[in-house]
């Protein structure tokens, strides 16, 4: 009798906690399929361990408000409603040329002192909550996240949180339009990197030009690959 000998493949995906590439994108489409997943533009999902802003996780953005702007803009274009707190210098302009749908966005620019309460009630029944992370204790911001957990809202946070479960952050480089000196400022070329826990710890990186031709962002060139970076 032969016996059958699996290939490298088959054994290593058979380990604990070992999943393969395809076994990944069917349980993301699952995922978004269950309503488990908001939508991101699709520059962005390729980009995400779950391909969209898995429900229950916090997102840490750094970089600016561009790249906020390019997260609510998918979730909120399909129907989800998403709340900003503690920005009053948000630019609402702005966030339309993104594709972000104002219609099914709250603005509670200057909570002052309730901004705990405010973000953990609107965690309670909006999609996305968006916060100004400076404002946040290190100990309330936990509880929040931990809120967004139970709850099953994604938290987004503009600049560093505490047990962030993915953390994006936008590297900037020059503005492109300008030609002799004058012209209109038309596109500027990024990288933006992502790392976090679990499924988002192995660090990877791609480049985009944010905003793009259309206004939102958009691969830096046809063909663009996935940088996935070497971890110790």
């Amino acid at each position: 009798m032969t016996a059958v000998v699996e290939p490298p493949v088959a054994r290593l995906a058979a380990l604990p906690g070992v999943s393969t590439a395809s076994r990944v994108a069917a349980q993301a489409e699952r995922a978004r399929a269950a309503g488990k997943v908001l939508p991101v533009v699709p520059a962005l999902a390729g980009l995400l361990p779950a391909a969209g802003l898995r429900r229950g996780s916090t997102v840490a953005v750094h970089g600016g408000t561009s790249l906020l702007f390019a997260l609510l803009a998918e979730a909120t274009a399909t129907g989800s409603w998403a709340a900003v707190v503690g920005m009053p210098s948000l630019g609402l302009a702005a966030a339309a040329e993104y594709g972000v749908d104002l219609g099914r966005v709250a603005l509670v620019p200057r909570p002052g002192a309730e901004l705990p309460a405010v973000v953990a009630a609107l965690l309670d029944g909006v999609d996305l909550v968006a916060v100004n992370a400076e404002k946040v204790q290190a100990a309330v911001a936990r509880r929040l996240s931990a809120r967004a957990r139970h709850r099953g809202a994604v938290l987004l946070a503009t600049g560093g949180w505490p047990g962030a479960d993915v953390e994006l952050s936008c590297r900037f480089s020059a503005w492109s339009g300008l030609s002799d000196g004058y012209g209109h400022l038309r596109e500027r070329r990024v990288e933006v990197r992502v790392h976090g826990r679990g499924a988002a710890a192995r660090p990877a990186s791609a480049s985009f030009t944010l905003p793009g031709s259309a206004g939102s962002i958009t691969p830096a060139s046809r063909g663009l690959a996935l940088h996935t970076e070497a971890t110790a």
